[in-house]
């Protein structure tokens, strides 16, 4: 069995959307008044609690207080399991490297969504809509795409982001064979200037999503850094700005599936670099690197791929830009030099030169380049 995500977007009434929030804000006040209890109950008696003893509690607390008793309890116990596994995460940190974030209290502007089990809390009508415990009339639900036949729903998430409601279904469906399908390959080389190289000799350059949105978005932080904390105009200046990131985001994912799905369509072995993105981010060129989103676009990759029958295989990412693909020598450069020239005669943009030596990598090819099946040394991208 499969596990996949379908998430779609809700049109709320006024009324719901108020709704919502009180829900969002009593789920809150819940995860901070279990957090305080696990605090005191170590700081008094050197106890830890789990997950089981706050929930084994949890009807006395709903009965003490008329504002969870009309929501789901089922939502009510995933909001303390979100607590337990924010603890368990602490502790593994703390194991591994000696030292970590200690769970923090939640303030309700950021406390966006709640976990519901379809048919207990959440309930989908059939006229489509979507029903909530605890909430006058159903949400219009906007189904972009069916959910697949013979499905079973599992959790539903509710959420909240940039002032837009969504609902994302956990949507279990049983295992499908699909055979690997024969035609052609190709080498992808990631890149800040072009955001993918291919072994074919296609570039697509990378959009400047961040350089376009920069402009608007330091006029809106300026605005809202001028506003009084906790007045109108604040509150109005922060939903403008979040709505301007999250359609820069929302530009970049839409790229970036359109992007994937055109590759996987045409090809049935797709090899690119096993970068490490994380370290990537944290050099001088982070702004850069979080702006070509490589990431997403890897898993964009490998899960439409899975479902297609296209084969993908990620190769170490050493030297691939500093490889001859004809002849496999090493051709050391910069980064301000953009063509490849070899002594052997090869002459190619760099970046499908080194599209090319992915794809000899992924697939062990011999004859020319057969040099690369030794180590290299790595070198500038």
């Amino acid at each position: 069995m499969s596990v996949l995500s379908y998430k779609y977007r809700l049109y709320p009434t006024q009324a719901q959307v108020a709704g919502m929030e009180a829900m969002l804000g009593a789920f809150c006040d819940l995860y901070n008044a279990a957090l305080q209890q696990r605090i005191e109950a170590y700081r008094r008696r050197r106890k830890t609690l789990r997950y089981t003893d706050q929930a084994g509690e949890l009807k006395a607390v709903r009965a003490a207080d008329e504002r969870l008793a009309g929501y789901s309890f089922s939502a009510q116990q995933q909001v303390l399991r979100r607590l337990d596994k924010a603890f368990q995460a602490f502790f593994r940190r703390l194991k591994a490297k000696g030292k970590a974030g200690f769970p923090r209290f939640q303030a309700k502007a950021r406390f966006d969504s709640a976990e519901f089990r379809v048919g207990d809390g959440l309930t989908l009508r059939k006229s489509g809509r979507l029903g909530l415990t605890g909430l006058f009339g159903d949400i219009k639900v906007k189904w972009h795409r069916p959910l697949p036949p013979g499905a079973k729903l599992g959790a539903a998430v509710l959420s909240r982001s940039a002032g837009h409601w969504s609902v994302c279904f956990q949507v279990t469906v049983p295992d499908v064979a699909v055979a690997e399908r024969d035609g052609a390959a190709v080498g992808i080389d990631v890149g800040l200037t072009s955001l993918v190289a291919t072994s074919d000799g296609e570039v697509v350059p990378t959009p400047p999503w961040t350089k376009r949105a920069a402009k608007t978005q330091r006029r809106l932080q300026r605005a809202l850094s001028r506003c009084k904390r906790g007045s109108q105009r604040r509150r109005k200046a922060k939903q403008r700005l979040a709505r301007h990131s999250a359609r820069t985001a929302n530009q970049r994912r839409d790229v970036l599936h359109k992007l994937s799905r055109s590759l996987v369509d045409r090809y049935a072995f797709i090899a690119l670099e096993d970068l490490s993105v994380e370290r990537l981010a944290r050099s001088m060129l982070a702004k850069s690197v979080h702006n070509a989103a490589w990431g997403q676009l890897r898993s964009f990759l490998e899960y439409k791929a899975a479902s297609a029958g296209t084969r993908v295989e990620a190769v170490d990412p050493r030297g691939t830009s500093q490889t001859c693909p004809q002849c496999g020598a090493v051709v050391a450069k910069t980064l301000d030099i953009r063509v490849h020239r070899c002594l052997c005669g090869c002459m190619m943009d760099r970046d499908v030169a080194a599209a090319t030596v992915i794809l000899q990598r992924a697939s062990h090819a011999t004859g020319p380049g057969h040099g690369l099946r030794t180590p290299s040394q790595r070198g500038a991208a």
